[in-house]
Parts: C-alpha cells; structure tokens; sequence
C-alpha cells in the first residue's frame, strides 16, 4: 500500500510541475522583466483610444513579462471598462489598487465601474480612497461631485468640490458644470442687493 501512495504522490507533484502558466502568471522574481513591462505599458498608454484592441494585447504582453506592473493593470481595466466589461475591469483596478497603493487613479477608475453599474455609494467610497491617498484631485472631485449630486444624497462635502471644480476643473465643461451646480446649491440670500 505504501508504495502505491508514494507513486501517487510522485504523479500529482509532477502533474503541478508541468501544468500550463495563467496569462498572468509570473514563475518568479528571477524571470519578471520590469523593464520590458513598463516599455509596453507606456507603448499601450499610446494607444488606449485610437487601437484598444492592440493595446490590451500589449498591455496583456507586459503583465505576462511582469505581473505586478500596476500601471499595466490599470490600463487594461481602462480597455476592458471602454468595452463594456465591468467586472474584468474592476478587478484589474483592484490590483492596480494594491501595486500602487499611493496613487488616485485606479481607486478612481474603481469609482467609474461602480458609478456606471449605477451603484452610487461604492462609487462614492472609491472616490473618497482617491481624495485620501490624493487630497485636492481634481478627476476625483469632478467624480465625487457628480456622484453625490446623482444619488439625490446630501453631502457635507459636496459644496468644497463643487468649488473646487469651479476653480481648477480639467476642462472648460467641468467648470462651468460645477458652477452651475455651486449656484443651485447656495443659500438663498436674506438682504437685498441694494
């Protein structure tokens, strides 16, 4: 009987030996090549949207050479988030999350896959994470402003954003589109003008 086991044994471990490596799948820190994952994230960046479909096969090229690229990861949640495929783009933005843990981008892509499914507060909380490890970003504000006023909520830092936007939007649209919603917001004066 004992001699049956072990030959069972010497069967599993060589089966998990030769078994074919995931996509992403790095063997180990000898063979991740940093340098040629961080050539092809920036060559996707390039092309994220003039030829996404080139791009995720870069972008899939430079996980394969290393896994724990996180702008890679990013990226590909931006591709996958452009097609229409949430859940594969949030999960990349959960490792880009994790790889670069002081970085506002992926936490604010994570916001977007939830404020497109229409799930408002978790947006919200991701647009918050943005603010925490970013105080003042912009792309965060314009989100979490738009988020805040789309849930119907009442948020005590609503009106700080709107301001903000106001003043430092990423677009001449954002501006005005704060303003706006500043103007909407604000106290009904009590004096005349006069």
């Amino acid at each position: 009987m004992r001699p049956i086991l072990v030959c069972c044994l010497v069967l599993v471990a060589a089966c998990q030996s030769t078994r074919p490596r995931g996509p992403y799948e790095a063997p180990n820190e000898a063979q991740r090549d940093s340098a040629k994952a961080e050539a092809l994230t920036r060559e996707a960046a390039e092309l994220l949207t003039s030829e996404p479909e080139r791009a995720e096969k870069l972008l899939r090229e430079a996980l394969s050479a290393d896994l724990y690229c996180g702008p890679a990861h990013n990226n590909l949640g931006v591709v996958f988030l452009a097609q229409g495929k949430r859940y594969d783009a949030a999960q990349e933005f959960e490792w880009a999350k994790k790889l670069l843990p002081g970085h506002p981008d992926p936490r604010v892509n994570l916001a977007l896959c939830f404020e497109d499914a229409g799930r408002l507060d978790e947006a919200l909380e991701h647009y918050a994470s943005a603010l925490e490890v970013f105080p003042g970003y912009v792309p965060a504000m314009q989100g979490a402003a738009s988020a805040s006023l789309r849930s119907g909520k009442s948020d005590p830092r609503l009106r700080g954003w709107l301001d903000e936007v106001a003043l430092r939007g990423e677009s001449d649209a954002w501006r005005a589109w704060a303003v706006e919603h500043a103007i909407k917001r604000a106290p009904p004066t009590t004096t005349s003008p006069n």
